[in-house]
C-alpha cells in the first residue's frame, strides 16, 4: 500500500512537471523539467516493481537537481529552496524503513542517503551567504564644515517642511541619537487621531503623513484630511480642523502626505494668522489655518480656502483631480501640483503647476507643461491644458538661485504614446526647473523619453552641495522609478554623475512609437533584466508556473514597450524608488535609500473588448479603462496564483552611495516577511515597501516603509540594522525628528497602513526619545 501510494503521488509530479516542462521548452525556456518528470516517471514505475534501483535513479535526479540549481543561481538559499524543497523531502521519505525495506536490492540506500546529505550541506552553506549582498562603509569624513541645509534661520531642533526644508534632504543636524545608544530608544507618547479607513474607502487609502514641528507643536493631516496639531513633548491634541472632504469612489487616491507651514513676515507676534499651516485636501482645496488655534485664516483666498479647479478642464468630474502631497512654500509663494486619476480617461484635468502669494492666496504664475510659454494668470473662461504632465509630489526650491524643482509625471493614458504633443513629448517624466518668481522654464532634464511605463518621476528633489574637483557644486539628487539617481548640476540641469544614451526595445503597438535610446545615469540602482532563473516560488510547480509565464509575456528587458501580448515591466510602475525618495547628508555628501524591485505586468486591451464599467474604480491595479483611448491597460504585480512575486527574493533593500564618487558603497536586504504570511516568520528575506528615510547628523538613519511593520534604524555608515520597534500599523510615511525643550532628541513615525499593499490600516503617531 504504501509502495502504491509513493508510486502514485511520484507518477502525478512527473506527469504535472511533464506537461509543464514540455510547454516551457517548446516557449524557449530550460529543459530541466521535461528530465526531471523523466526521473520521477522512471522512479515511480521502479518503485511497482519493488526495485531498489528506484532509489539510485532518484539520487540522480536529486544530485542532478542539485548541480542545475548551483549553476543557476549559486548558493541562494531563497532560490535553492523551491528547486530542492519536493525533492529533498521525497527522498527522506524514500529513505524511511516504510519504503526502503520492501524494495529488492541493494546500495540504492546508500547512494540516496549521500544524496540528500549533499543537498542537506549546500543547503546548510548556503544559508550562511547572501550572494545579493554589498558590504561596505561610506566615509566618515566631514566634508563640509557649514553645509547647506536651505533652512535659512530654522531652529535646529525643527522640521518646518515635507523633507524638513526647501531643500528636500530630509536631514536633521542632531546628533544626539547615535550608533551607540540608539539601541536604548524607548516610546514616550502614542496619539491616535481617530481617523481610520472605512469599508466604504477606495482602496488606496493610506496613511504617509510625515510631521512638521514648529515651536511646541506638532502638526499633521490625516488620509481624510483633518488638520491636528500635537504638543510635541507630551502626545496630546492642541486642535484638530475637519473639512469635511466626503467619499468619492472615482478618487484614485485618499491620503494627506503633510501640510504647510508659513510665518507672515512682519506681523506682531500672537496675531491671528500670523503662523499658519496650509491643509491640501482631496476635493481640491487648500485651507490656511491659523497654526495656533486651527481657526480658518479669512483674510487668505476666498474665505481662507483655493479652489484648485479654477480654470481647471474638466473641473466638473469629481474625483479626478485633488492633492495628496504637501505644498511647498519658498520665496513667500505656495507651490501648488495636483494628482490626477491614472488611465481612467482622456478627459483629465490639467497638471498645471501654480504659484499664490503665501498671504492672500493670490496667483502669481501658473506653469502648464501642455502651454509652458505663458505663465501669467488665467482669466475667466480661460482653462490650462487638459491632460499634461503634473506633479503629484512635493517641489523643493532653492531661493538663493530663485529656482523651484518640479518632478513631473506621464501624460494619462500612461501606457499610450500617441498624439502627445510636443510639450508633452518634451516635460513629461522630468525634472524642470522653473524661475520662482515668473515660473518660466530654466531648465529641464528627461529621465524617461516617450514614456509607455508610468515612470513617472515620483519624489522631491533633494538638493546639496557637493564638493568635486572642480570646486563645491550646487547639485540637485533626483531618485526615479527605474532606479537612477540623477545628480545634476542644479543652475543649470547639467550631469554631475555622467547621464548616457542606451538603446531601448523597439516595437510599440501600431500608431505608436518608442524612443531608439533612454537615458541611464552612472548611479543607478536599476537591477539586471530578469531570466527563467529568477522566477520564484513556494516549490517547484509554481516556479514552473512562473517560468512559463514570463516566457509567454513580451519581455526584452527594461523599457519593453506595452502589447496586447502582455508585457513584463521590470522595474514596474511601483517603482526602485517612489514618492518616499532618498535622504541625503550634506556634512558627509552621502545618499541612503530603500530600492524595491518588483516585476509588474501590462496587457493592452484593444476597446471594443473591454467590459462595461462597474464599481470598482479607485485603484490602479487592475483593469484601467483609458475611456477615449483606443486600449484599455490590464496592470498589477507579476504574481504567481499563490499570491507571491514571482520574480525571487530579495525585493526591497537599503543603500548608500557616496555622492562625491557616484558609487553604490553598500546594499543589504530590508525587512522580514512576517507580515506577508500567516504564520510570523522572522525570515529576513528582503522585503518591498515605500516610504522615506531620514538621516541624522549622529550619524543614525530612521526608516519604517517596509511592508513588514517596524520602524528601525541603520547605522549610515555601514548600513548595519542597530535597532528596531514594533508598529502597530504598517509605518508607510517618512520619520523625522525634533529637540525637545529640554534637550531631548524625540524620532515621530506615523503608522496606518497602505491600502493597495495591504498593510495593516491604523491611526498612530508614535514618538520614541532616550531615556532621562
Amino acid at each position: 500500500m504504501v509502495i502504491g501510494i509513493t508510486a502514485l503521488v511520484l507518477a502525478l509530479i512527473g506527469l504535472a512537471i511533464g506537461a509543464g516542462g514540455i510547454w516551457l521548452a517548446v516557449l524557449g525556456g530550460s529543459w530541466y523539467y521535461v528530465v526531471a518528470a523523466l526521473g520521477f516517471l522512471a522512479t515511480a514505475l521502479l518503485l511497482v516493481r519493488r526495485r531498489q534501483t528506484a532509489l539510485w535513479v532518484y539520487a540522480l535526479l536529486l544530485v542532478g537537481t542539485l548541480a542545475w540549481a548551483i549553476w543557476e543561481v549559486g548558493f541562494d538559499w531563497w532560490q535553492l529552496g523551491p528547486r530542492g524543497g519536493v525533492i529533498v523531502l521525497i527522498g527522506l521519505w524514500l529513505l524511511t524503513p516504510w519504503v526502503r525495506r520492501r524494495l529488492a536490492g541493494s546500495g540504492g540506500a546508500t547512494a540516496l542517503g549521500m544524496a540528500v546529505l549533499a543537498a542537506l550541506v549546500v543547503a546548510g552553506y548556503a544559508m550562511t551567504t547572501d550572494r545579493y549582498d554589498i558590504p561596505g562603509a561610506l566615509p566618515t569624513e566631514q566634508v563640509a564644515a557649514q553645509p547647506n541645509l536651505g533652512g535659512g534661520a530654522m531652529p535646529p531642533g525643527e522640521w518646518h517642511f515635507y523633507g524638513r526644508t526647501p531643500f528636500g534632504q530630509r536631514y536633521s543636524p542632531l546628533a544626539q541619537i547615535t550608533p551607540e545608544n540608539v539601541g536604548s530608544l524607548q516610546p514616550a507618547w502614542t496619539y491616535r487621531t481617530g481617523d481610520v479607513r472605512g469599508p466604504d474607502d477606495v482602496t488606496e487609502t493610506t496613511y504617509q503623513v510625515t510631521p512638521l514641528k514648529i515651536g511646541e507643536l506638532l502638526y499633521i493631516c490625516t488620509p481624510h484630511n483633518w488638520a491636528i496639531a500635537i504638543e510635541a513633548e507630551t502626545g496630546k491634541e492642541r486642535w484638530r480642523f475637519d473639512p469635511r472632504v466626503g467619499l468619492e469612489k472615482d478618487r484614485q487616491h485618499q491620503t494627506c502626505r503633510g501640510v504647510a507651514y508659513h510665518a507672515v513676515a512682519g506681523a506682531p507676534a500672537g496675531q491671528p494668522c500670523a503662523e499658519r499651516v496650509y491643509l491640501p485636501t482631496s476635493d481640491a482645496r487648500l485651507i490656511a489655518l491659523d497654526a495656533g488655534t486651527g481657526e480658518i485664516c479669512t483674510s487668505f483666498a476666498e474665505g481662507g480656502t483655493l479652489n484648485l479647479l479654477a480654470n481647471m478642464p474638466y473641473a466638473d468630474k469629481a474625483g479626478y483631480y485633488y492633492s495628496t502631497s504637501a505644498p511647498l512654500i519658498a520665496g513667500g509663494k505656495i507651490i501648488v501640483g495636483g494628482a490626477v486619476n491614472d488611465n481612467y480617461s482622456t478627459e483629465e484635468p490639467s497638471g498645471v503647476i501654480r504659484a499664490y502669494d503665501a498671504v492672500t492666496g493670490a496667483i502669481v504664475w501658473a506653469w502648464d507643461s501642455g502651454n509652458p510659454d505663458r505663465t501669467t494668470p488665467l482669466g475667466p473662461g480661460e482653462t490650462y491644458t487638459h491632460n499634461s504632465p503634473n506633479m503629484w509630489s512635493t517641489a523643493s526650491a532653492d531661493e538663493a538661485l530663485g529656482l523651484v524643482y518640479i518632478p513631473l509625471g506621464n501624460q494619462t493614458p500612461d501606457q499610450l504614446g500617441m498624439n502627445r504633443s510636443e510639450h508633452v513629448e518634451k516635460y513629461s517624466s522630468s525634472i524642470t526647473a522653473l524661475d520662482l518668481d515668473t515660473g518660466q522654464v530654466r531648465w529641464v532634464r528627461q529621465t524617461v523619453h516617450h514614456d509607455l511605463w508610468d515612470m513617472d518621476v515620483p519624489a522631491q528633489p533633494s538638493l546639496i552641495d557637493i564638493t568635486t574637483a572642480n570646486g563645491v557644486m550646487p547639485a540637485l539628487v533626483g531618485p526615479t522609478k527605474q532606479g537612477d539617481i540623477y545628480v545634476l548640476d542644479r543652475r543649470s540641469g547639467e550631469p554631475i554623475i555622467a547621464v548616457n544614451e542606451v538603446p531601448a526595445p523597439g516595437g510599440a503597438i501600431e500608431g505608436d512609437f518608442t524612443a531608439p535610446t533612454q537615458p541611464v545615469s552612472d548611479l543607478t540602482f536599476m537591477p539586471p533584466p530578469l531570466t527563467g532563473a529568477d522566477m520564484w516560488g513556494v516549490t517547484m510547480f509554481d516556479q514552473l508556473a512562473c517560468r512559463i509565464e514570463l516566457r509567454r509575456l513580451r519581455y526584452e528587458g527594461r523599457y519593453t514597450p506595452p502589447s496586447v501580448q502582455g508585457t513584463l515591466v521590470f522595474p514596474g510602475n511601483f517603482g526602485t524608488f517612489n514618492w518616499g525618495g532618498v535622504a541625503v547628508d550634506p556634512v558627509r555628501q552621502v545618499m541612503f535609500g530603500m530600492p524595491t524591485y518588483l516585476a509588474f505586468k501590462s496587457e493592452l486591451v484593444p476597446r471594443a473588448e473591454v467590459p462595461p464599467p462597474d464599481e470598482g474604480r479607485g485603484s490602479e491595479q487592475g483593469l484601467n479603462r483609458n475611456e477615449g483611448a483606443p486600449y484599455a491597460v490590464v496592470m498589477g504585480p507579476f504574481l504567481s496564483a499563490l499570491g507571491i512575486p514571482c520574480q525571487a527574493p530579495p525585493w526591497g533593500f537599503v543603500a548608500a552611495a557616496d555622492l562625491r564618487t557616484g558609487k553604490i558603497v553598500y546594499r543589504h536586504r530590508n525587512g522580514t516577511v512576517r507580515d506577508m504570511t500567516p504564520l510570523p516568520l522572522p525570515f529576513k528575506v528582503g522585503v518591498p515597501g515605500i516610504g522615506g528615510p531620514m538621516i541624522t547628523a549622529g550619524g543614525v538613519v530612521f526608516l519604517g516603509a517596509a511592508v513588514d511593520d517596524f520602524l528601525r534604524a541603520y547605522d549610515l555608515t555601514t548600513g548595519r540594522q542597530l535597532w528596531e520597534a514594533r508598529l502597530p500599523a504598517g509605518g508607510q510615511s517618512t520619520p523625522m525628528t525634533f529637540e525637545a525643550s529640554d534637550g531631548r532628541q524625540f524620532v515621530v513615525m506615523v503608522a496606518g497602513g497602505h491600502g493597495s499593499i495591504g498593510t495593516k490600516a491604523g491611526d498612530y503617531v508614535l514618538a520614541y526619545t532616550l531615556p532621562r
